[in-house]
């Protein structure tokens, strides 16, 4: 006699489009904020409430375009409308969608439809060759690509650059120099400046952005403590003795192999007891999270030769292969913690 062994029930799932459809329809979003933030509608509510003439007459863009865009930034909570017709700001955008607040975070979106999506449109292609569109981690092609961007990616590092100056605590009143890598608009070096009046700062970038960097600095006031160093990061002459160096957002577009250079390159500029910080879209060890990092995998395989995204693992190890000691991670505001280790 044989024993019949019943399968296991499975509970129905009930599955709809619902995700696929939203996803459809996925790139009208930050075209749609891109199109309020260049019509100033945002800085414009930071005034107080306005209804669609206001916004109209103060804007010289058409009452149809703008009746269409406020509607979707209302269904998205970006703007609150009240029922006299009335629009204002909401928590949110007054946070991070005001250009004139240190805290704005809409510089990246305001270069969706000019620099980021032209390439993204190709990825079909991209795929296919694994070859990118534009390899903006060359200086040609990254030297006109980051002249335009940096300076609207600032508030994006400055809160994690203002933590890291706080848990170094360089205000010791010993020099400090700084060692900021691929600069930018050199907002790590500005932020460990602003800690502590011995800090001096050498910035390192391509000429086209070592321009902006230093418009930057001056703006802060900054000048005569930096020493500006144009060159691509394989060749240029970073000195040495440095007690802190910083790489904020560029092991992702240098890819792997020249990652472990740059390191060991930054290892032996560095001082005896000098850290390393780096900033990065970290993902987890077996890549299923999270998604930002993912996302700006495919991001780095667009625009770069061999850019990618990397574990706090993966980078730990190549840290550790430099010569450096106890990776370790630091909480801060952004996409990931920060990544420091230390010259023994």
């Amino acid at each position: 006699m044989t024993t019949t062994i019943a399968a296991p029930t499975v509970p129905d799932v009930q599955v709809t489009p619902e995700r696929l459809m939203q996803f459809a329809w996925g790139y009208s979003i930050p075209l749609i904020l891109e199109a309020a933030l260049r019509h100033g509608i945002f800085d414009l509510l930071d005034n107080g409430p306005m209804n669609l003439d206001a916004l109209a007459g103060a804007t010289s863009a058409s009452p149809r375009g703008l009746s269409a865009i406020i509607n979707v930034l209302v269904g998205l909570n970006f703007l609150s409308k009240d029922p006299h017709e009335n629009y204002s700001l909401t928590p949110e955008s007054s946070a991070f969608l005001v250009s004139t607040k240190p805290s704005y975070m809409g510089g990246m979106i305001r270069h969706t439809s000019q620099q980021l999506l032209p390439n993204w449109l190709k990825l079909n292609e991209v795929v296919a060759t694994g070859k990118p569109v534009n390899s903006v981690n060359q200086e040609k092609q990254g030297g006109e690509f980051f002249h335009e961007f940096v300076a609207d990616i600032f508030p994006m590092s400055y809160a994690p650059a203002q933590a890291l100056a706080l848990h170094l605590d360089l205000a010791s009143g010993t020099p400090a120099s700084v060692l900021d890598l691929a600069a930018g608009s050199g907002v790590w070096g500005i932020a460990l400046a602003q800690s502590a009046e011995q800090v001096s700062v050498t910035a390192v970038d391509w000429p086209e952005v070592i321009d902006v960097t230093k418009k930057t600095v001056a703006r802060f006031g900054l000048t005569g403590r930096y020493t500006f160093v144009e060159g691509d990061l394989a060749s240029a002459d970073f000195g040495a003795g440095h007690h802190v160096a910083t790489l904020g957002h560029i092991l992702h577009s240098e890819g792997e192999a020249r990652s472990r250079a740059l390191l060991e390159k930054v290892y032996n500029a560095l001082a005896p007891g000098g850290t390393i910080a780096i900033q990065e879209f970290l993902v987890n060890a077996d890549r299923t999270g999270p998604l930002n990092g993912l996302i700006f995998a495919v991001n780095m395989l667009v625009n770069t030769d061999d850019g990618d995204t990397f574990s706090f693992e993966e980078i730990s190890s190549w840290l550790i292969e430099a010569g450096f000691v106890d990776p370790r991670t630091l909480s801060a505001p952004g996409p990931s913690p920060l990544i420091l280790a230390t010259k023994p």
